[in-house]
């Protein structure tokens, strides 16, 4: 009865494509906060999704719960347990069948893609190499690791742990994760190449993408689902550690898989920042000329923050002046987490000339926005210290108030006190949920998922926010448009509270291993921000 079980709930999860069951599961907790907050659910005129179920967009089917499988009815448990105990249930239950459902569209990727003699047929031994790299790796160690929690379920209804065996999986088998990751930057880059070269491949797979079974996804999304699942375990297993008893054994496996989880989620995106810093380093570096003093750009420590146009001011400031165009020079800013070059574009727009250079920490600026509607783009930005060891200051114009501030804040992160930190959140500082994915298009920006919980650092009347993550630390700006404010209080206050507790249990869990070791803690990563670091 038991192995019936786990078959109903596991084998017919596995027909519904992960990317589905991704958004949908996403989609699921927007609508419950939207509940929470009072607002509209899925658009006027729309029901929101049932708590107790999700609803597919392209199936017929659902997503039964664990407490609405039938064996879990007839055993009388939903009777005798805390409901505590059902919500961690539906929470280990959650990861194994998102699991299913992911190794389902593995296997798709596999039989309608990888093994397909069409498209095959059409690609050299080294272009299936770039496209697929070492996903026959990562569908190996899904396979190992589906068949483990399947056989946890077989063992009992009432599922006594899952991130044991995470935990177990995450060391010995998903390092293939983080090559796979890596290598994305590679497999995008001659995809496109790929398509615009090979007529026959290009329309193969447009065949193959219009079939049914593919439910209108793209080849694209079964190519990234590698990265989707690992960050999104990281974030299911952070899910039970919010609902595991305190100083419990599930407790403990809990944090030593969402540790192991985050090492590898670390890894993989250093790894693929690493990469792209280098080439755009190198691609930098081959469109400037320096006037005078040489500074070398590309070191392994160097990465872009941020670069762009600016207008410089410069002249008598008088209202009169204020209004010429002579007043304006272009200067175009490349700002590295160590340096800043101030440069002028050649007439061909393919070269810059440095005019001056200064170290980041040397840099200092002045918002001018209370002085006027004229000045409400500028600022000044000082050299302490420029190439020549003077102190020089810019006045400098921007075209709208968001890039001005995000130029601020990118010079001189850490010194203004309009930026909060981490430490200084209280449960009714301003959160927002992401409603619709936004992928970064500057070094400055964040990418966020549907879902994710962001507090807000800042925002401006032209658009835009900088928020910071709450499950990873990581900050950057996006569009005001891709997100919802949080206007439950006691949501703010709860995430914040759950937030805290994975910082705490971490924090205890580093303290611990230090002291065996002898010696003391190190201070948790967890919300160091990586692109704004000095």
């Amino acid at each position: 009865e038991l192995s019936q079980f786990a078959r109903g709930s596991c084998c017919h999860i596995g027909y519904v494509l992960y990317q589905e069951y991704r958004d949908t599961s996403k989609q699921q907790e927007i609508e419950q906060r939207r509940q929470r907050d009072g607002l509209p659910t899925a658009g006027s005129g729309v029901t929101a999704v049932p708590a107790l179920q999700l609803q597919l967009r392209n199936s017929m089917h659902s997503l039964s719960l664990w407490q609405n499988l039938e064996a879990v009815k007839d055993s009388g448990l939903l009777k005798t347990l805390e409901a505590k105990e059902i919500i961690l249930q539906e929470a280990m239950f959650e990861l194994v069948t998102s699991e299913a459902s992911y190794y389902k569209s593995l296997e798709l990727l596999e039989t309608h893609f990888l093994r397909n003699p069409v498209l095959v047929n059409t690609l050299s031994q080294s272009d299936m190499h770039f496209l697929f790299s070492n996903i026959e790796d990562i569908m190996k160690a899904s396979e190992r690791f589906l068949m483990d929690l399947e056989h946890r379920i077989e063992e009992s209804i009432l599922i006594s742990d899952v991130c044991d065996i995470v935990y177990c999986h995450a060391v010995k088998h998903f390092q293939v994760f983080i090559s796979y990751v890596i290598n994305q930057a590679y497999q995008e880059k001659n995809y496109r190449r790929i398509l615009q070269e090979n007529a026959l491949f290009r329309e193969n797979i447009s065949i193959l993408e219009n079939q049914p079974k593919v439910k209108g996804l793209s080849f694209t999304s079964f190519l990234i689902l590698p990265f989707q699942r690992i960050t999104r375990l990281k974030l299911l297993v952070q899910n039970i550690l919010k609902k595991v008893e305190e100083n419990s054994k599930r407790e403990k496996t809990a944090i030593l898989a969402h540790q192991e989880l985050e090492r590898i989620v670390k890894e993989c995106n250093e790894g693929v920042r690493k990469m792209s810093r280098t080439e755009e380093l190198i691609s930098i570096e081959k469109t400037l000329e320096f006037k005078s003093k040489s500074v070398p750009v590309i070191s392994h420590s160097r990465w872009l923050l941020k670069k762009g146009e600016v207008q410089q001011m410069s002249g008598p400031k008088s209202t009169r002046t204020m209004r010429s165009r002579k007043l304006y020079h272009p200067i175009y800013l490349f700002l590295f987490n160590n340096l800043l070059l101030i440069t002028k574009r050649s007439s061909s727009g393919e070269k810059y000339q440095v005019l001056d250079s200064c170290s980041r920490s040397m840099l200092r600026t002045e918002d001018l926005e209370d002085q006027g509607q004229m000045l409400a783009c500028v600022f000044v930005l000082k050299l302490l210290e420029n190439q020549e060891d003077r102190e020089v200051s810019y006045m400098l114009k921007t075209e709208s108030i968001s890039e001005k501030m995000r130029w601020i804040y990118a010079l001189t992160p850490n010194r203004r006190t309009r930026f909060l930190s981490t430490s200084t959140h209280q449960p009714d500082s301003p959160q927002v949920q992401c409603i619709q994915s936004y992928s970064s298009q500057e070094p400055d920006e964040l990418s966020v998922e549907m879902a994710d919980v962001l507090h807000i650092l800042e925002c401006t009347d032209d658009g835009w926010m900088l928020g910071e993550r709450l499950h990873d630390g990581e900050r950057g700006w996006f569009p005001i448009r891709v997100v919802e404010r949080i206007m439950n209080a006691e949501v703010r206050a709860q995430n914040l509270k759950e937030c805290q507790r994975i910082q705490q249990v971490q924090e205890g869990a580093q303290g611990a291993r230090a002291a065996s070791r002898g010696r003391r803690p190190a201070k948790s990563p967890q919300y160091t921000p990586t692109w704004t670091d000095l």
